[in-house]
């Protein structure tokens, strides 16, 4: 089986407009850490030194949101009033063969920033020969992730109108992923079109639409032009079970047969 990496890594050397910090316990802090621990809760005295070369192990402490690095979003990410239950599920609330499923990607890297619409989707299946199936991973390759580190990821990409998001949402799809940082278009983009029309329809319809329906989304994906066919591959995203969260982080990766 060939596995090929749909996932972007987390680093707290790149640009991020929200906090993200991540702290380095080496070996040698690892012992002393855990020895006061075990001090401290268990009664238990061990002196740092008395471990090899006075080491233990290392750890890590990060500080970030659910929605930096490839994630999951749950449908209580999208608002807290769906029209279609009274509850929306959370991140670990889902069902796992959501995202182990057979997936196809689309290029919609000549659409620029702004939105994709239904005509570009149905243009791309019709160029590649794919018709989807009920529950297939849609994956969109936009291009975005060549900004990755910079502003320019979080204004300049390619998102998707309304009626493009109810497009795939109504072929039986229930997870849609973008490499780009949102499967809406970019904030700025989104405010131009909305102060130049007055239509609220504009304004993030595609988290909006999980008001409606039940989805998820993948966001922050990498790798897609390293896929050698543009279906013909499963997708494996399961998200991490994390408690009440609208969104769990994903090693997102296709895995092919040949």
């Amino acid at each position: 089986m060939r596995v090929i990496d749909l996932s972007t890594t987390i680093d707290a050397e790149r640009w991020e407009p929200d906090e993200l910090s991540h702290k380095a316990m080496s070996a040698k802090e690892g012992a002393v850490h855990m020895t006061a621990a075990m001090r401290e809760h268990l009664g238990l005295e061990l002196d740092p030194d008395e471990l090899p070369d006075g080491e233990f192990l290392t750890n890590d402490f990060l500080s970030l949101s659910t929605h930096m690095g490839t994630h999951v979003d749950a449908p209580s990410h999208y608002g807290s009033r769906p029209t279609y239950t009274d509850r929306p599920r959370d991140i670990d609330q889902l069902p796992l063969d959501w995202f182990l499923r057979p997936g196809f990607v689309l290029d919609l890297t000549d659409v620029g920033t702004g939105t994709a619409g239904v005509a570009h989707l149905e243009k791309e299946l019709q160029r590649i020969g794919y018709r989807p199936r009920p529950f297939d991973i849609c994956l969109l390759h936009t291009g975005a992730e060549a900004r990755i580190g910079t502003p320019g990821y979080f204004t300049d990409f390619t998102g998707l109108d309304g009626p493009a998001t109810h497009f795939l949402l109504d072929l039986g799809i229930k997870v849609i992923g973008t490499d780009a940082f949102s499967l809406d278009a970019p904030f700025p983009y989104i405010i131009k079109t909305y102060r130049e029309t007055g239509d609220r329809g504009v304004l993030w319809p595609s988290h909006f639409a999980g008001r409606d329906r039940e989805y998820c989304q993948i966001e922050r994906l990498g790798g897609l032009g390293a896929l050698p066919e543009p279906f013909g591959f499963r997708v494996a995203c399961f998200p991490t079970k994390i408690a009440r969260a609208g969104a769990g982080w994903t090693r997102a990766v296709a895995l092919l047969d040949r």
